[in-house]
Parts: structure tokens; sequence; C-alpha cells
């Protein structure tokens, strides 16, 4: 039979109530009578009921965590640091697929909220049932995602890493070169890439070329539109990615059409994850501070499941690196 919490506290020589309040460290309690009571847990083979302890506590100790997919290897790092983060601090975090899916996003939404999670972090932008969130006072924080004006975003410098990818690909010679970005109807800091790109090749009298992605994240588009850059602008000496699985495509096809990578085609990505680089050693690339972005979305939202709604910062963006490798 399941051991109860009566059970633990006859075992340790207490009350049902001192065994309570070792469970939720709610007064002061001795280290000896705190030792008896883990040693019973641990003979009865108990384990306290999350739920009740979060009725207690008014805080179920739940994180929800939506990302477009972890496959691709930004959100799965940045699943891996939030989840580790998390779990330091006390945290169970409920992991949220959207596939970019608009249904999928509003069912994963009314579950984690059925589900009374602490707080929220949104790395995907397709549902904007999420600006509803702050009317019923629950935490969010976004991850290079706009949501609303009230919900603040972290993430990478993403105007220096477009100006840094840039100004590397003119400065070793290139004269055409070609921007793969999303669509600028999303309106994420991600699109910040893109002006730095389009100024930076302003400034140096060159024509920006820029092609885009509607689903970037789905590989077979990402290879559609890689194989129009080279049957529609067969001139191009010159790649910026916007992630560095665009760039892995792009200098697989390369490759398969016979053009020397970085002789022919010099490319950048931008994300330089630690998958990405292991897997394409060779890549040059942006890299992003996943981990300390990570780091800084879980400590405004702490801020934010504490009360703190005021005074936190709408935009946080971290400094990004520039990976030199051989592709450029």
């Amino acid at each position: 039979m399941k051991a109860k919490i009566g059970d633990v506290a006859s075992r340790a020589g207490v009350s049902p109530t001192t065994v309570s309040r070792v469970l939720n460290n709610r007064g002061y309690i001795s280290q000896e009578t705190k030792d008896r009571v883990y040693k019973a847990m641990n003979e009865l083979n108990y384990f306290p009921n999350d739920l009740a302890r979060s009725l207690f506590n008014k805080r179920t100790n739940l994180i929800g965590l939506i990302v477009p997919s972890t496959s691709n290897p930004f959100f799965g790092e940045l699943s891996f640091h939030i989840e580790n983060i998390c779990a330091s601090m006390g945290y169970k975090v409920l992991l949220c697929n959207s596939l970019n899916q608009i249904d999928k996003e509003e069912n994963y939404v009314n579950m984690l909220m059925r589900n009374q999670v602490d707080g929220i972090i949104a790395a995907a932008h397709y549902n904007r049932e999420i600006l509803s969130y702050n009317k019923q006072n629950i935490a969010v924080v976004a991850v290079d995602r706009y949501l609303s004006d009230t919900i603040p975003v972290v993430g990478s410098d993403n105007y220096a890493g477009g100006t840094m990818a840039t100004e590397l690909l003119l400065s070793r010679g290139c004269k055409h070169i070609v921007h793969i970005n999303s669509p600028m109807e999303l309106d994420t800091p991600a699109s910040l890439r893109r002006k730095a790109y389009e100024e930076a090749m302003a400034g140096h009298g060159k024509e920006p070329v820029i092609f885009e992605v509607n689903a970037p994240f789905d590989q077979k588009e990402n290879q559609t539109v890689i194989r129009r850059i080279f049957d529609e602008y067969p001139q191009v000496d010159g790649v910026f990615a916007s992630n560095d699985l665009q760039a892995a495509s792009f200098i697989s096809e390369a490759r398969r059409r016979g053009k020397s990578i970085p002789d022919e085609i010099k490319v950048v990505g931008y994300d330089g994850t630690e998958t990405a680089l292991m897997l394409l050693p060779e890549l040059t690339t942006i890299r992003q501070p996943i981990s300390l972005i990570a780091q800084s979305a879980i400590d405004l939202l702490i801020k934010e499941i504490e009360g703190q709604f005021g005074d936190l910062p709408h935009e946080t963006y971290l400094p990004v690196e520039l990976v030199e490798g051989s592709t450029a």
C-alpha cells in the first residue's frame, strides 16, 4: 500500500504537521528532525504529492516552454539550457513543440493554463493568444519574438550579428551577396539581421538581394529556396544565411552543383550551436550566446512570477561572436 504522510510521521516520531513543514520548508525545524523525516520517507518509499504542495504554496513550480521545434539545433540547445537551469531552481518544464501550427499552439496554451503553470517562455510566434496571458496575471517572457508591448523579449544582438556577417563577406571581396531570411511580416527581432545586411550593402554601394523562406524551419522549403538562388541569381558569390541549417543546405547544394566553397562562393551562417559546429566545423557563423539567453529569460520570468511586472526591460539583446571557419 502506498505510504501516506501519517505513516512518515509515525516512523519519524513527529506529527504530520511537522512532516508537512519539512516538505514545504516552513518555519524553524532542527536538522535532526529533518534527517529523521527524510530517513522515514526513504524507508517507506514515500513521495510528496506535488499537487497538494502546490495548493499549499499557491505555486505549481511548473514552467511552460513553447518552441517551434526541438529538432532545430538552436531551439534544441535553448530547451536544454532552460530545462537544466529550471531544474536547478526546483522548477519542472512542460516542453511544447508547436511545429509552427496555430491549432497546435492553441492546444498547448490551453494545456499550460489547465496545469496552472507559474510562467511561460515563448519562442514561437504564430499564436498571438499569448497576448491574453498578462490579462490573467501569467508571467510570460518571449525569446526572439515580439508578442506585445508588455511581454519582455530576450535574444541576441541581431543587428550587430547581421553587420558582422555582411561586412565579413564584403571584406573578402564578395560583390553579389545574397541574404536568406524569413518574411518581414513575421516581425521578429531576427528581422534586424536583414536590416543590418541591407544597410551594410547600401553603405558599400551594393544592391541587396534577399530570398525569403516562408517556413524557415521547414527543410524542404529551405532547399527549394536555395535551388532558386542558384537558378535565378547564378552570379552569387556570397551568402549570409539567417541560420546554420540554411547555410549548411546552401553549402550542400553548391557542392552538388560543382561550386567550390569558399573559392567561388563564401558562406556565413547564424546561431553557432554546438550541434552545427560539430557536424560542420568549417562553418563560418555568428554565434548566439544561447545559455545566456536561456538564463536571462528565466531571470526575467522569475521576477514576473514574484510580481515584479513594472520595472523589467522590454528588450534584452546579448552580444554575439563571429566564429571564423573556412567557408568564408
